[in-house]
């Protein structure tokens, strides 16, 4: 988190301190660096401070001299000359305060004015004693300068006590800060490890760039780990973190890293689309803001099965060369109520501070297909406010996060969802014409260590008529299997009989594709050339 960011969290944290704000939520697990900025929000505005943990009890905070040395490193008023009282107190804790309920009966009997900090008090929020405890607190905080404030990784707020209570977010750092922490863990590090130091400020640059998306300690920790892997701070070090940060957001199941190594060129035909992503690269830069350009926000590629969508997805970020983030749709549910909506805000969160970037969601279908009138009593309303939050982040949100979305079955997904204003288009791809199928078996072939002039192209890709691009892959992959099996290389005769052993979707599924292309005509842009539209030829 940057100068500016923590400016942004201390003024509102001084605003809530200062106008009563009876219950404070801080979920983060980064409990030593919120420690700090309530402390620094307290001193700011003339508060104590005091600590409750389980193992501890109640205590007045003290301040470190690794919190002042930051403290004034960051520009922030230096809070040890007001703390200094507390600091001689901080081992002790106030007499019977360790037992969660005893401890809220004491703190309605005190009338210090202060900001009262309880770490990982979620574990006890299923006791009801507690809740009314904390309830009974809230009430009389509420007419005087005293607060409590709630911190741990995930604190879900009893019905009783949400009118008492404000949420305060801790965003990621952003690349300032992050450069920062470049150079003091580079400090560190190097009290203990001879580190060569061959990185100039380009390089730095570049590496705090690839630490955007994780909170401070995540990219201290992968920092530390491949400076002391390296015994250098390096280009190898840039690539270290990268395999780092994907490892990490990995483990938190919702977002991963997909490799951007396809381009629009590995994608057959789709000329309509090509062309309207051509014209909106750079997009996201300062020239085109400075030109007057909003970041384009994303689209919606729907289609028959197998005609390239998730291709398209990926090839998107290859074209552009920005990071991609896929969206894992089915790690965004949890069995706690609230925890859902919660997970997706922090979805939102990471890929704002990945910008700019492409984020991939594979058969939007699967999150919002249930999310009409009728899905509140299915799922106690989950599905409806996960669409809420996510049409609100695509009007509001101003950070460069393109989304590619791809979708099978469009008459499934609410109208609000698709329309203009969300997405910037909706695109439908139909199964490949001639040119496009010509196109799609020189890919395969060239991918494959073939010449395709070796091959008579017009005469597969006519037998190959209805068929979509994944069975055509299939085919050429039949073929080389065959081949091989002979000892001979592939052919054209090769291909001709793979396509006539395979039955292709067109033919199984033609009503289901046919209604799929009605829906399309008034209703999407098509990604082909439009003499190609709805022939399937």
């Amino acid at each position: 988190m940057g100068q500016t960011d923590m400016a942004n969290v201390v003024d509102r944290l001084k605003v809530l301190l200062e106008s009563s704000t009876p219950i404070v939520v801080m979920e983060t697990v980064e409990e030593v660096r919120a420690l700090r900025l309530v402390r620094v929000a307290c001193s700011a505005v003339n508060l104590a401070t005091f600590e409750w943990s389980i193992a501890s009890g109640l205590m007045r905070s003290g301040t470190t001299s690794a919190e002042t040395s930051l403290e004034a490193s960051e520009g922030w008023p230096s809070t040890a000359n007001n703390n200094s009282h507390e600091a001689e107190q901080n081992t002790k804790a106030l007499y019977n305060s360790r037992e969660p309920a005893q401890m809220l009966a004491n703190l309605e009997g005190l009338t210090i004015e202060a900001a009262f900090i309880l770490k990982d008090f979620h574990r006890h929020m299923e006791d009801p004693v507690v809740v009314r405890r904390l309830r009974d607190v809230g009430q009389k905080f509420s007419t005087n300068r005293r607060t409590v404030i709630l911190m741990g990784p995930r604190v879900t707020i009893p019905p009783e006590l949400e009118s008492l209570v404000e949420f305060l977010e801790l965003p990621l750092p952003d690349r300032q800060r992050l450069r920062q922490l470049i150079d003091e863990t580079v400090v560190r590090v190097s009290k203990t490890h001879t580190l060569e130091r061959k990185l100039d400020g380009t390089g730095l640059e570049a590496l705090a760039e690839n630490l955007r998306g994780l909170t401070e300690e995540e990219a201290e920790r992968a920092l530390s780990q491949a400076l002391v892997a390296r015994y250098a701070i390096s280009t190898e070090t840039v690539t270290d973190v990268v395999e780092a940060k994907k490892a990490l957001l990995k483990r938190q199941e919702m977002l991963e890293f997909v490799p951007a190594t396809e381009s629009m060129a590995s994608v057959g035909g789709l000329d309509n689309l090509k062309q309207w992503l051509a014209r909106r690269q750079g997009a996201w830069e300062d020239k085109a803001r400075e030109f007057g350009l909003e970041p384009p926000r994303g689209v919606i590629i729907l289609g028959v099965q197998g005609c390239g969508k998730s291709l398209c997805a990926r090839a998107v970020a290859g074209e552009w060369q920005l990071p991609l983030v896929k969206f894992d749709t089915a790690a965004i549910y949890d069995k706690f109520i609230g925890e859902t909506e919660k997970r997706i805000q922090k979805v939102f969160k990471v890929a704002e501070s990945l910008s700019p970037c492409v984020l991939w969601i594979d058969e939007l279908e699967k999150v919002f297909a249930g999310s009409g009138p009728d899905s509140a009593s299915a799922d106690a309303g989950v599905s409806s406010r996960l669409l809420a939050s996510f049409l609100s982040w695509m009007q509001e949100r101003k950070a460069p996060v393109f989304v590619a979305a791809t979708c099978n079955n469009v008459t499934v997904l609410p109208p609000e969802l698709i329309r203009k204003g969300r997405f910037d288009e909706l695109f439908f791809v139909d199964l490949p014409n001639q040119s496009e199928r010509k196109q799609i078996f020189d890919i395969q072939l060239k991918r494959r260590k073939r010449n395709p002039s070796e091959f008579d192209l017009d005469r597969v890709a006519s037998a190959a008529r209805g068929f979509s691009g994944a069975e055509i892959e299939s085919a050429v992959q039949t073929a080389m299997f065959g081949a091989f099996a002979k000892k001979q290389d592939v052919t054209t005769q090769d291909l001709l009989t793979a396509l006539e052993g395979t039955v292709p979707l067109s033919t199984t599924r033609a009503e289901e594709i046919q209604e799929l292309r009605e829906w399309a005509k008034e209703r999407a842009v098509w990604a082909s050339v439009p003499e190609g539209r709805g022939e399937g030829a």
